[in-house]
């Protein structure tokens, strides 16, 4: 593994955001790009296969399909030259594009740069779930969480890698309905989770735009977890936008296979996301 992460890296965010400017191409760049379009080709059809195998259920179990739509930001911003930096996203979750907030999502957290391509981080995050299955509807299901991770980064060809490696420490509210008919938390589960995020950026012909796609596995274990250790999967295909040396955007969709944690049911939530991304450093 050491081989295939010392050869071809290259600094660029663990988003997409590339922290060079990119001279503009010219015709005799034609046979690269259409080198890049097979890559994207590959990169649809790996999306689609992850998707569809994180989908291949047992019959028995129950299936709900919903829309959503996610509005997010991430932001890695160091402080001045060295090499510790201020982690941040923020997501804002829905049902339909904006009928009815879904999810909230704050995570922050410290980073440290080991190398331009070796990252680690570690911070907390806070989630509060509207309406999840298993708790009172319409109430809102608090989680507080720590999580540590690691991304390498890489370059084969065209292709800018990012692997992330994360572990959550999750801790989440159980809600029951009060005498007032309102949410009231009266205790907490502990979970652990890992998960790991493979995303890939390949150029398009615009000297700033790219085509982004990833897939993300997530994982639970311990003595809390109880009928699936498969927790979740996502799979990811965009186009992005460049709108500056560290600042972009991408429009994309997703599918999430969720597995509930008694394991009776599945939920398939195809997903609009509309990500920001920022690596300005602070100072």
């Amino acid at each position: 593994m050491g081989a295939i992460f010392a050869n071809h890296l290259l600094r660029f965010d663990g988003r997409g955001a590339v922290h060079r400017h990119r001279q503009p191409h010219r015709a005799g760049d034609r046979c690269k790009y259409a080198g890049s379009m097979r890559w994207v080709v590959a990169a649809v059809g790996a999306v689609v296969f992850f998707g569809a195998s994180a989908s291949a259920q047992p019959n028995e179990r129950e299936t709900v399909s919903n829309g959503r739509a996610w509005y997010m930001y991430f932001g890695d911003h160091t402080l001045g030259e060295s090499r510790w930096g201020f982690h941040f996203d923020g997501q804002l979750r829905m049902e339909g594009a904006f009928d009815r907030r879904n999810q909230l999502l704050l995570r922050p957290g410290i980073n440290y740069d080991v190398s331009d391509n070796v990252q680690f981080s570690g911070g907390y995050a806070f989630i509060n779930t509207n309406g999840l299955i298993g708790s009172p509807p319409n109430f809102d299901v608090p989680e507080n969480r720590l999580w540590q991770q690691i991304i390498l980064r890489q370059r084969v060809g065209e292709v800018r890698l990012t692997h992330r490696y994360r572990l959550e420490q999750r801790s989440i509210g159980k809600v029951a309905e009060s005498s007032l008919g309102e949410g009231e938390v009266v205790g907490h589960s502990y979970v652990n989770r890992f998960r790991y995020f493979l995303k890939g950026t390949i150029p398009l012909a615009r000297d700033d735009r790219y085509f982004a796609f990833y897939n993300e596995l997530m994982v639970g274990f311990g003595e809390n977890v109880q009928q699936n250790i498969f927790d979740q999967n996502r799979a990811y295909a965009a186009i992005g936008f460049r709108t500056g040396p560290a600042t972009s955007f991408e429009i994309g969709y997703l599918l999430q296979t969720v597995q509930r944690p008694t394991g009776n049911m599945v939920l398939f939530n195809h997903t609009f996301q509309l990500g920001f991304f920022s690596s300005r450093p602070i100072g």
